[in-house]
């Protein structure tokens, strides 16, 4: 069972760490079945593996030119510790405009060490076409930011890098819910953008003392919407049945399926895939939470769980591995530090900046909070008036 003593300070640790390392396990099996993983591997995954083609990965369609796997993020950590820099740059909640005054320009302007690559490149070269519509739509084509987002594909885009925003309205998951759907606007529409609130939702929930997988959960439903609500509730009622994710595989799979566009040959989307929907729910964000149900908020089971399961598994495991941190769950040592130096990034200090900008961000709510009781007061409506 995770700790539930954990300070502010681990549990954001614990959540971007855990995340970056749930996304470079996930990496090198994305895709795939989990039929297909076990029969590549010879089992299931317990740890860091190396890439699908081995040496052949910088020729080897459709993965080339990408480094995936021995420990490497993909673009999932990398506009995690993106919108990360911004909060550190803005040092206050955020919102659509802040995406496109300092993250359009972080991706397009900053080369960086990108893993997948073994290279120094602007992100703006690596991450996926659904993530370029931000550059496109916000610094090229001037949308409002506010409805960038809409025409772009719906998917998990916008929720795969909002764990910061949950950190940030650590124990108010209704805070985080309406900052990240303000954040998600500039990228996504529908339920992709919705799957983007309720990560964040879930995230702070995580961070309350005495969380479990179980208020996690509740949480999350308590303002999800649409199909996304009706997607977790239907995985999670399954999950609860299991508590090793081996049996779950299946399981979750056919949960999710009604909901999912995608189709099952992930590599060959239906006709229909991610396409708006009010009745419809990205894949990950369903699957990651009944993965934290099955593995009791253990890190270490949620993780390998969300990547033996396959399909975009570097994203569900991104987002599991960022509840089980934030839950106060142990990430795994030997895994951080292998990633952190496999992928040349310290994965410990964009979670000590965000730990800094998150207590300035509290004061600043104390302070606006109180002038707007002693101002609501002033005007008969405290509550001392109320009889």
């Amino acid at each position: 069972m995770p700790a539930t003593t954990a300070g502010l300070d681990e549990r954001i640790t614990g959540a971007l760490v855990g995340a970056a390392v749930g996304d470079a396990l996930g990496g090198p099996v994305e895709g795939y079945s989990p039929e297909q993983i076990a029969e590549r591997h010879g089992g299931r995954i317990h740890g860091i593996v190396g890439p699908w083609h081995g040496d052949a990965w910088r020729t080897a369609r459709p993965i080339a030119p990408y480094h995936k796997g021995d420990g490497h993020v993909t673009d999932d950590t990398l506009m995690t510790h993106a919108l990360v820099r911004v909060y550190a740059t803005v040092r206050d909640h955020l919102d659509a405009y802040a995406i496109a005054d300092h993250l359009v320009p972080d991706l397009m302007t900053h080369p960086r060490w990108i893993p997948e690559l073994q290279a120094e490149a602007l992100p703006l070269q690596r991450i996926f076409l659904a993530e370029k519509w931000l550059v496109a739509r916000l610094h090229y084509g001037h949308a409002d930011p506010r409805e960038a987002g809409t025409g772009n594909i719906v998917n998990c885009g916008a929720a795969m890098y909002m764990a910061p925003v949950g950190l940030v309205n650590a124990a108010d998951p209704a805070g985080a819910y309406a900052e990240a759907l303000d954040i998600a606007g500039a990228h996504q529409s529908s339920y992709g953008r919705e799957a983007a609130g309720v990560l964040a939702a879930a995230v702070a929930a995580a961070c309350a003392p005495g969380a479990t997988p179980d208020s996690v959960v509740t949480a999350g439903l308590a303002l999800a919407k649409d199909g996304t609500r009706e997607a977790v509730e239907r995985v999670c009622e399954v999950a609860a049945r299991h508590s090793d994710f081996e049996s779950a595989l299946g399981p979750l799979r056919e949960a999710v399926a009604p909901f999912d566009t995608v189709g099952p040959d992930y590599r060959s989307p239906s006709l229909g895939a991610r396409r708006p929907s009010r009745l419809h729910a990205i894949e990950e964000l369903p699957v990651a939470l009944g993965m934290l149900l099955v593995a009791g908020g253990d890190y270490r089971h949620a993780v390998l769980g969300a990547v033996n399961y396959g399909r975009d598994c570097d994203s569900i495991a991104t987002m599991a591995g960022a509840l089980a941190g934030a839950l106060g769950s142990a990430v795994p040592e030997d895994w951080a530090k292998a990633v952190s130096e496999a992928s040349r990034l310290d994965l410990w200090r964009p979670a000590a900046d965000l730990a800094g900008v998150t207590r300035e961000i509290f004061a600043r709510d104390v302070r606006r909070r109180r002038a707007h009781e002693e101002a609501f007061t002033a005007m008969g409506g405290g509550p001392e008036c109320s009889d």
